[in-house]
């Protein structure tokens, strides 16, 4: 359902409370920041992803954007930007709050549930509605908007470098938690001996011993094809988390070194291996994206996640659609 509109504003003074407009600068740049969004805009666009008539009210759209735009500002998790929004009256004064909040608005997860709401074309509304903010605070040039700079990156996962000693020995850990939850009593779960294998396996790496690394790692293979053939034996008809799991884990029984789309994180199966020919990083585990900023003041105007690790030239045309998009109001012509 779609969130309700807050109260009308009165100038009435609680004792209990600290109104913001009293204890905060008005010159700050949030403060001018505040004034200039259209936040009306943004309600209205971001209030068709929800059912008019159906389900508890949704969270404050303003409020939502406000913490988007403080979490990416600042470089914030999304528990930290709720846990310093409690302590900072500026930003709470930029998410539309009338008195100094002592409790947090929302769970962290609420901001990941409505990222997954408005999807890539809502992400797109909020970088073009900063533009325009930029461009009324006069912070941004519209000359500076004539002349993008495109190029392609490599966002990183937070994962170990793979191994397949280390993979062998997460799925199979995977699987016995799994078969655990659902009551299945393996024949095996190899835990202590792949626990032995895996530090002998990096210690043998580290001094160059790689046949005895080999055979360590191949033992981790083997511990993992048993459980993986126990589980499909006493089990037979998995539901959909466990068959997915299963799934993973076969695969990364079966890959070898040269296979193409190969698995490198088992908790992060869609992550692609990427070289930049970089001198200081051979190889980067995550996904490629495209970056467009202006060539004068370095503001952004477009980003976007490119997956299956496509050839850089091939990606440009996106990022210019998308550049035309979000700046459509300056009615810039862009071209390769």
């Amino acid at each position: 359902m779609k969130p309700k509109k807050p109260p009308i504003a009165d100038n009435q003074l609680d004792l209990f409370r600290s109104q913001l407009t009293s204890i905060i600068n008005s010159g700050h740049s949030l403060v001018k920041l505040s004034k200039v969004v259209n936040w009306e805009q943004l309600e209205k666009l971001f209030g068709k992803t929800f059912c008019s008539d159906n389900g508890r009210p949704g969270i404050s759209t303003r409020l939502m954007v406000a913490l988007h735009y403080l979490k990416y500002t600042y470089d914030l998790s999304d528990e930290d930007v709720i846990n310093g929004w409690v302590e900072n009256p500026y930003w709470q004064y930029f998410s539309g709050m009338k008195w100094f909040e002592h409790e947090v608005p929302i769970h962290p997860t609420s901001m990941t549930k409505w990222r997954k709401r408005i999807g890539e074309a809502g992400a797109e509304v909020l970088l073009k509605e900063t533009i325009e903010s930029g461009l009324k605070l006069k912070a941004i040039k519209m000359t500076q908007l004539k002349r993008i700079n495109v190029d392609t990156t490599v966002q990183e996962k937070d994962i170990r470098f793979p191994t397949d000693s280390r993979l062998y020995d997460r799925a199979r850990d995977r699987l016995v938690k799994a078969a655990k939850q659902r009551q299945i009593i393996l024949r095996q779960n190899y835990n202590q001996k792949s626990k032995q294998l895996l530090l002998r396996q990096s210690r043998y790496s580290h001094a160059k011993q790689m046949k005895r690394a080999k055979k360590c790692t191949r033992s981790l293979r083997t511990y993992l094809g048993r459980v993986i053939r126990d589980i499909q034996r006493k089990y037979p008809f998995p539901d959909k988390a466990l068959k997915e799991q299963l799934d993973i884990s076969s695969q990364i029984f079966n890959q070898q070194r040269k296979d193409k789309n190969k698995i490198y994180s088992v908790h992060e199966s869609h992550v692609e291996c990427i070289s930049k020919g970089k001198a200081h990083k051979r190889y980067e585990f995550g996904c490629k994206v495209s970056v467009a900023v202006t060539s004068r003041g370095g503001w952004f105007v477009g980003a976007k996640a490119l997956h299956g690790n496509p050839y850089d030239g091939h990606t440009l045309s996106e990022a210019i659609n998308q550049v035309s998009r979000i700046t459509s109001f300056a009615n810039l012509k862009l071209t390769h």
